[in-house]
């Protein structure tokens, strides 16, 4: 990586989830203006970009729990060269995918119907409201997913060694402690 390369455009997201993982990625805190020498973010926690425009690498965390979440990911995968599914709910559903026990009439009925204090119970059935699929699945079950980043969420500095890995043209290899699955 030279300082006269073309900067790598980076966009990130996040589906159904807790937006975590991008609460750690700016857990980099300083480092993110040294990643900025190299790097320009497309849609992103930084800036209020709407859709992911062509991009060489798209971070994205959180499962698909619904329609909006499916066409968010797929516009990611038409316009990143490098997909990477970061942290437990990309990867395996994580915390959403706890739904899958049930059905979805079964947990629309305890959260609108049967639950303590619900004044008014009614399922909400609005247009505006994304289609909620019967189950959440992981990215990978849509789209093709080059790496993952593995942790709920993963630390800064892993996220700091996968685009550092990539944007050095290496094909990225994160040490064991920076790994965690919880």
């Amino acid at each position: 990586m030279s300082d006269s390369s073309p900067k790598v455009r980076v966009a990130t997201t996040s589906l159904a989830g807790c937006f975590g993982c991008h609460m750690s990625f700016l857990d980099m805190d300083e480092r993110i203006v040294g990643l900025l020498e190299h790097v320009e973010f497309s849609r992103s926690p930084i800036n209020d970009i709407k859709h992911c425009e062509p991009c060489d690498i798209g971070l994205i965390e959180g499962a698909l729990c619904n329609a909006d979440n499916v066409h968010v990911l797929k516009e990611f995968r038409d316009n990143c060269k490098i997909i990477i599914a970061v942290g437990a709910c990309a990867i395996n559903g994580g915390v959403p995918a706890m739904r899958n026990h049930f059905t979805l009439k079964e947990c629309l009925e305890e959260a609108f119907l049967d639950e303590i204090g619900v004044d008014n119970p009614h399922i909400p059935n609005d247009v505006e409201i994304p289609l909620l699929l019967n189950k959440v699945h992981p990215i990978h079950e849509v789209v093709k997913v080059d790496y993952y980043l593995p942790g709920c969420p993963p630390s800064a500095d892993a996220f700091l060694k996968i685009l550092t890995d990539l944007l050095e043209g290496r094909e990225p290899s994160l040490p064991k402690e920076m790994l965690h699955y919880d």
